[in-house]
């Protein structure tokens, strides 16, 4: 009972700080508002045509896009740690995240539009073939075949940056490998949402075996999970949504890995339910990154380098006072 008090707890603490910083974040920008104008634009009481046209075609939907991403992202971190039992699992650990680059990179030289997210699941596929050769069936070949994919994107995004003219698309490829939400609008936000409605509904259905795959595969196998075929189907969902995320946001590193860490130590559990938590810690990450992105300086500021700013920080506090 006391264990599901502290845990109920965590949950509401953490809600109301996502709640906090999804009001910070509408209201902070070069145009800036305040909570009542937000309230009079939502009641659709007499309000200035230009706040109106600011909030609903930029600030909200890249308010609801950082939500999304941070979410997204963290979710699929603690998946991947759970089903590959390892640590350092992220999105970017099987070449989710630099197939969707060497996509985003080919389209922006080629065609001027964006492929990320049809790559990065390619790339998946093409590590899931890779492991899929070995004769040992090991978890750590899921792992390696993801690290040789992630080489081998990485290199075709280094020749497309070579490719690139320097005056236009390479500023492009660095600025996507970078992760941004300055150019988000709700039709770009509504080309993620699927992706990632579709790939949380349906991890719902497996969360039972993803917390079973956190144990030994023969232990899994015990308790009646089909591990080879559950490990995959998961891989593809968790992929499916971390490929709708980064194909508009760009790549946005560390998330994926710090807030699964972060939501376990504080709930002292792993498991699915670490999994919903972990995706509110990197909501509220990536939203306090946003803010500071668009507040912090004269111009703009990838958002991946204040992921990283302030990630760390919280890691290292949390570590120290582990026992």
């Amino acid at each position: 009972m006391a264990v599901h008090n502290r845990t109920k707890k965590i949950y509401i603490i953490s809600l109301f700080l996502l709640i906090i910083f999804l009001t910070v974040s509408l209201c902070t920008g070069r145009y800036p508002m305040t909570i009542q104008e937000i309230g009079h634009i939502l009641l659709g009481r007499g309000t200035d045509e230009t706040a109106k046209s600011v909030f609903f075609t930029l600030r909200l939907p890249r308010t609801v896009m950082a939500f999304i991403a941070g979410a997204g992202l963290s979710m699929a971190g603690s998946i991947y740690q759970d089903i590959f039992r390892n640590p350092l699992a992220a999105p970017d650990l099987i070449g989710v995240t630099s197939g969707a680059g060497a996509g985003a990179a080919f389209a922006i030289v080629c065609f001027g539009q964006n492929a990320g997210a049809a790559v990065g699941l390619i790339a998946v596929g093409a590590a899931v073939a890779l492991a899929g050769m070995s004769r040992q069936k090991a978890v750590s070949d899921f792992v390696l075949a993801g690290i040789a994919i992630r080489a081998l994107a990485d290199s075709f995004i280094m020749a497309m940056k070579y490719l690139a003219d320097p005056e236009r698309q390479l500023a492009s490829i660095e600025y996507w490998t970078m992760g941004s939400l300055s150019s988000i609008t709700a039709e770009k936000l509504m080309t993620a949402v699927p992706a990632v409605l579709i790939g949380f509904i349906c991890l719902m259905f497996f969360r039972w075996q993803i917390q079973m795959l956190s144990l030994a595969d023969d232990e899994a196998a015990m308790l009646g999970v089909s591990v080879r075929t559950a490990r995959i189907i998961i891989l593809i969902l968790t992929t499916l949504m971390v490929a709708g995320i980064v194909s508009v946001t760009g790549a946005i590193s560390f998330v994926g890995l710090v807030a699964p860490h972060i939501a376990r130590m504080i709930l002292k559990e792993n498991g699915f339910s670490a999994g919903i938590l972990s995706g509110i810690t990197g909501s509220i990450i990536i939203l306090a990154a946003d803010c500071l992105a668009r507040s912090a300086g004269g111009s703009e500021i990838p958002i991946s380098i204040l992921t990283s700013l302030l990630g760390v920080p919280m890691m290292t506090w949390l570590l120290m006072r582990q026992e």
